[in-house]
C-alpha cells in the first residue's frame, strides 16, 4: 500500500522512484491534479514566516502553536458559517514524536478551552502515526508545500497552488487573505 507523500513524489522517491521517466511523471501529475480538483474538501491553511517572526518579536511564540490556534480560529469559522458550529468535530494531526505530541495536545486543549477569538471550540484532537493511510492527511501532505511556497516565495512559478487556491476557504465576499489562507506576521 502506498501512501502519498509530497516529498517522496517531488523527489522521485521510494515507491515514486518512477516518476524520474518524464511521461509517466506527467500522467501521474495530471491523474493527481484530476483528483485534488474533484474532491470535495475546503482548505484552510497557516503560514507561519519565521524569520520574519524572529525579526519582529524578541521572545517570539512557538510558531506551531501559532499556526494552531489561527487554524482552529478559522476551521470553527468555516463550520459556524454552515450552522456546524455546535457540533463535535475531529481535528487529526500527524504525529510528530512523544514530546511534540504531548505539548501539541497540551496547546489544542488550551486553545480549544476558550484562548482563542471565538471562546470555546467544540474540537476533539486525534494523533494519527505518520503510517497511517488517512486520505485527509495525504491530501494535506501534498497540499503544505505549494501553500508554503506561494506565500514565502510568490515570484516563483507555483502550478500546484494555482490549482490549490480554489479550493481553499474565502469570505462570503470571496476574500481568501485571513480566511483560507492566514499568514502571521
Amino acid at each position: 500500500m502506498v501512501v502519498l507523500h509530497e516529498h517522496e513524489i517531488r523527489k522521485a522517491e521510494n515507491a515514486f522512484s518512477m516518476l524520474v521517466n518524464s511521461e509517466k511523471r506527467h500522467d501521474f501529475m495530471t491523474h493527481l491534479n484530476g483528483l485534488i480538483e474533484e474532491a470535495p474538501f475546503t482548505i484552510v491553511s497557516t503560514v507561519i514566516e519565521k524569520n520574519r517572526l524572529r525579526e519582529r518579536y524578541s521572545e517570539p511564540a512557538n510558531p506551531y502553536h501559532l499556526a494552531l490556534g489561527f487554524g482552529l480560529e478559522r476551521v470553527f469559522s468555516f463550520l459556524k458559517e454552515r450552522g456546524q458550529d455546535k457540533l463535535k468535530t475531529h481535528i487529526i494531526f500527524e504525529c510528530r514524536g512523544k514530546k511534540e505530541d504531548k505539548d501539541l495536545e497540551l496547546e489544542f486543549r488550551r486553545v480549544c478551552d476558550g484562548n482563542n477569538q471565538w471562546g470555546k471550540l467544540p474540537f476533539e484532537i486525534i494523533l494519527a502515526d505518520k503510517k497511517t493511510n488517512s486520505c485527509g492527511l495525504q491530501l494535506a501532505d501534498l497540499i503544505a508545500r505549494p501553500v508554503g511556497r506561494s506565500v514565502l516565495d510568490s515570484q516563483k512559478n507555483n502550478r500546484a497552488y494555482s490549482l490549490i487556491e480554489k479550493k481553499m476557504y474565502r469570505s462570503q465576499q470571496g476574500k481568501l487573505k485571513g480566511y483560507g489562507l492566514k499568514t502571521f506576521p
